[in-house]
């Protein structure tokens, strides 16, 4: 190793300084030839040299890993030092790796260069072309001026210029060092063994990739680093899937987020899909569907992945056996079907465009994971099976299926025999026999006077213990065996298994069975009144669980770690049977159609309740003006306040069967909160305890309520119903009274919003309707029963209004900004109603239909500002203020069919969506650095592209 580049040891003595031999110098004078051959470097005088080079050479060794560390994860060292460094280590890291994996304890790597590897080959290759094409150019590169730094507040606020400016010194600087957060390394440990995890190429930001012979010199440095670690490979080597374990998914830096907006928690669930427990090392994991998002949750450590691919809602959720391969469906004339490694979160296989006739509607996995079989939702229902780890495209083979036996919606294979499957739906059963190509099904048929008994419709089928006898559960709480028919041949290959004739019809209970499975030696079945029933092979029982005070059960699913066995310190509960055995069960997870989940112990009968959420249509949210919560209503009479922080809920009314909430809205003290229902009622609670300020709703409207809000003063709460008509309640001596009502629109109200007069602080009301008429009320003149109207505008000529808010601050001019069908935001003059601006507004896929402005974080005057918009299916943001710049917005998928409302923190960092019908909350945090680089690059690229 050159000594020129080390600092002299702080113990070596001045005698053991001027004793160095001639030898020595001359050999550094050829080690620094070697390394600077220009002569830039300056050589160290002979007398910094150690006198024993046996010594030298172990001294050396030492630093060395200890430099390339630091320079690998941007150590702090002079401009010119670390100038230096960089230049020389393209030339030394692979002359140096044998000292390293010395001192790490590794084989070093042999000489020959035909031994390695062709990427190695073609990395160093790369690498010498490109130190080539750094001497050619040596005297036009600017000089490395340190690492870049990190954009303040100030200059993120600052004009685009300026910001075009930082991006391009940024991207100068970055090509200049790279940190380990640039490079993916993460999670280097403090105790000396060098750990170093790599990050997928695919997850590495473009700004941080500019000079990719940096990137993959610095990368091979740290593989020889960090040589402990057998995972710390260079990115493009290093494969996650197969260097995950069960919680890598989790970790903190497992994967990088780098959307203006990222999905960071979902309240709600998919009541039509399956719930599947993937417990690992007894720890409460599940897995469900929330609206076009697989969600799976750990409540262990309360957090949240989530599958993101899906732009439909997701109709169908399969696992494997090791529960480590899902498989994830949704039903869309662009349908898909993914499937997800579960250990480390990345798709591992895509399947587009599978049944285009209108989506997946039954999906199921084989138990070793190898093929997927899927039902689509046309008219005539194809049936296909996929080999989805090979490199083939498209099915192995399909079937169609006539229209006669109507939508198959559930399928599954036969975990002893791939080659077999079934489904089925409510009045028929198929069953299913493919090799190669060619697949063989037969539909036996089963009526009332097959065994002149109700059978009942079907609800699920399972493969029985016994070989080719299959399990179909009824709704009138029977079980049908259908078995192979017999066949006259004495060769048992011979024999069709698929087709089968109904054995026998047993009734094991009065209830509807919903549920029937396997697991173990048991046969499992769920009803409608929440009891789990196990039996043995024979259909005997053996125990059941009928107190867990559960609705009716949509899914159920066992832990795929076996149950610990039965001895003195267990408390499994005892068999229904003479002997009265411990019934040793796994742990498993209870989904229900009123979306609730429950997790069971096996040992001790333990009930926990994962997830009470909402089952109805979830229209209604708003966020607290000064704590981390948020109110959620549904169409399911449930009002829920969640600490969205903490991730858990804080206090919850139930308004009973019937009470649809609609719209709700804190005032601005966050002391009470006012509850608009579909029936006309409205509620005005106390917003920690949800109790009733008023001993009894108001109700003057005789329908819906669409729209609510409080004053800045809380002294006025105005309604809008779905008849064109504004309510106001005025608050006077204590109590809450009626003050009016006006119906000063003659088509439907699509906003309402209070504000504040710009020479006082009394309160004006204003709303906007279809109609093109903006209007404000004369809340000061107004009496009892009397609300008169102070102005009306015609505000639209073609277009029609979608929504409105008061412009933020950040103008002299005292704005009202409002979106139109047009794709047209308009600026309007607060005072005189005129109109001041008109830009494009953001165009994805349908016009803006409500509005929020993000709040400051801080007191200053702000020069920029931001708008947080939802359209049909998406959420977004916009940077104000208005230009008409269609770089300056962004916008994700919130919800899968479509989303109804929108609310922001109190402090700007995360952003609310309600998705309506799929009752669902999806929490998005807010990265206005993020959307701040992307708006310089489209910048950049913008004006590159006028300026060719």
């Amino acid at each position: 190793m050159a000594e020129s580049e080390q600092d002299p040891p702080k113990d070596a003595s001045s005698e053991d300084e001027n004793t160095v031999s001639e030898d020595l110098e001359e050999l550094t004078e050829k080690v620094t030839e070697h390394f600077d051959p220009k002569g830039m470097m300056t050589p160290r005088s002979s007398t910094e040299l150690p006198t024993d080079p046996e010594n030298a050479v172990e001294s050396e060794r030492i630093p060395i890993s200890e430099e390339l560390m630091n320079n690998s994860v941007g150590g702090n060292e002079s401009p010119a030092k670390a100038s230096n460094r960089d230049d020389q280590q393209k030339e030394t890291v692979f002359e140096d790796v044998d000292s390293i994996s010395a001192e790490r304890h590794l084989p070093p790597p042999t000489p020959d260069h035909e031994t390695y590897s062709a990427e190695y080959r073609e990395i160093t290759q790369h690498n010498e072309i490109g130190d080539q094409k750094e001497d050619q150019f040596e005297q036009v590169k600017p000089e490395f001026q340190g690492p870049a730094p990190t954009p303040t507040n100030d200059q993120l606020q600052s004009s685009p210029e300026n910001l075009l400016e930082m991006e391009r010194a940024m991207v100068s600087q970055k090509s200049g060092q790279l940190t380990k957060d640039d490079l993916g390394l993460v999670n280097v440990r403090k105790d000396g063994q060098g750990l170093l995890d790599s990050a997928p190429p695919r997850l590495v930001s473009d700004i941080f990739c500019q000079d990719e012979t940096i990137h993959q010199d610095v990368c091979l440095c740290a593989v020889a680093v960090g040589a402990d670690n057998p995972m710390g490979k260079c990115p493009p080597d290093t494969s996650l899937v197969d260097t995950a374990i069960c919680d890598t998914v989790f970790e903190e830096h497992s994967y990088m987020k780098q959307n203006s907006l990222n999905l960071v928690w979902s309240f709600g669930i998919n009541q039509n899909t399956p719930v599947h427990a993937l417990h690992i090392d007894n720890r409460r994991l599940i897995l469900y569907a929330s609206s076009h998002t697989a969600v799976m949750n750990n409540f262990s450590i309360t957090r949240q992945h989530h599958f993101q691919g899906h732009s439909s809602p997701i109709s169908c959720i399969a696992v494997c056996g090791n529960r480590r391969w899902v498989a994830t469906a949704d039903q869309s004339q662009e349908s898909l079907v993914i499937v997800w490694d579960t250990f480390s979160g990345i798709p591992v296989q895509t399947l587009f465009d599978c049944h285009p006739e209108g989506g997946v509607g039954a999906l199921a996995i084989s138990h070793d994971a190898k093929y997927l079989a899927t039902v689509g939702t046309g008219a005539v229902q194809r049936v296909s099976i996929w080999d989805w780890s090979s490199e083939n495209i498209g099915s192995l083979c399909n079937v169609e299926l006539s229209p006669a036996f109507g939508p198959q919606t559930f399928i599954a294979f036969n975990p002893e025999d791939n080659t077999e499957l079934l489904s089925n739906n409510k009045t028929e059963i198929v069953f299913y026999s493919w090799k190669g190509n060619q697949v063989d099904f037969a539909s036996p048929v089963l009526t009332d006077k097959t065994f002149n008994k109700i059978v009942g419709l079907y609800s699920q089928s399972v493969f029985h213990l016994v070989p080719s006898q299959v399990l179909t559960a009824t709704s009138a709480g029977n079980l049908v065996i259908w078995a192979t028919e017999v066949t006259t041949q004495l060769q048992l290959d011979a024999v069709k298994q698929y087709k089968k004739r109904p054995f026998k019809l047993v009734n094991l209970q009065n209830d509807s069975i919903t549920v029937v499975t396997v697991t173990d030696r048991y046969i499992v079945t769920c009803d409608v009144k929440g009891c789990i029933r196990f039996y043995d092979e024979e259909l005997c029982l053996l125990n059941w669980y009928s107190n867990l005070n559960l609705g009716p059960i949509r899914s159920i699913s066992f832990s795929s770690q076996p149950a610990p066995k039965a001895n003195e310190k267990t408390a499994y509960p005892s068999e229904c049977t003479i002997n009265a055995q411990q019934f040793v069960v796994r742990n498993f997870v209870v989904a229900t159609f009123d979306a609730t989940v429950a997790h069971v112990t096996g040992d001790g009968c333990k009930l926990e309740m994962l997830l009470q959420e909402h089952s109805g249509a979830l229209h209604a949210i708003a966020c607290h003006p000064s704590q981390s919560l948020i109110c959620m209503g549904s169409y399911c009479g449930l009002l829920k306040v969640w600490d969205y922080e903490k991730k858990k809920p804080v206090c919850s009314r139930l308004f009973g069967t019937g009470n649809y909430i609609q719209c709700m809205t804190y005032n601005k003290a966050g002391s009470l909160l006012g509850v608009g229902l579909t029936d006309g009622c409205v509620h005005i609670l106390d917003a920690l305890s949800l109790n009733d300020e008023h001993s009894e709703p108001f109700q003057y409207a005789k329908d819906a309520i669409t729209d609510i809000a409080f004053s800045h003063d809380s002294s006025y709460l105005a309604t809008v119903d779905s008849k064109t008509t504004v309510t106001v309640f005025n608050f006077l001596k204590g109590s809450w009274m009626y003050l009016g009502r006006q119906n000063a629109h003659f088509k439907p109200i699509k906003s309402l919003m209070f504000g504040m007069y710009l020479d006082s602080d009394q309160p004006r009301l204003l709303s906007l309707g279809e109609d093109r008429v903006l209007v404000e009320y004369d809340l000061a003149n107004s009496t009892g029963d009397d609300l008169r109207i102070l102005s009306s505008d015609r505000i639209e000529q073609s277009a029609l209004p979608t929504c409105m808010a008061w412009y933020p601050p950040i103008t002299k001019e005292s704005f009202i900004i409002m979106a139109n069908s047009q794709y047209k935001l308009k600026l309007y003059n607060a005072t005189t109603r005129m109109c001041r601006k008109t830009v494009l507004s953001p165009i994805y896929g349908s016009p803006l239909r409500k509005i929020e402005i993000l709040p400051f974080s801080n007191s200053n005057e702000p020069k920029f500002g931001y708008l947080a918009y939802i359209t049909d299916n998406k959420v977004g943001l916009q940077t104000l203020p208005l230009d008409g710049n269609p770089h300056k917005s962004c916008a994700f998928i919130c919800h899968g069919s479509m989303v109804s409302n929108v609310a922001c923190s109190y402090d700007g960092c995360y952003i609310f969506t309600a998705g309506g019908d799929d009752c669902t909350v999806h929490m998005w945090k807010v990265d206005l650095k993020r959307m701040m680089v992307e708006l310089i690059k489209n910048n950049s690229y913008f004006v590159a592209l006028k300026g060719s």
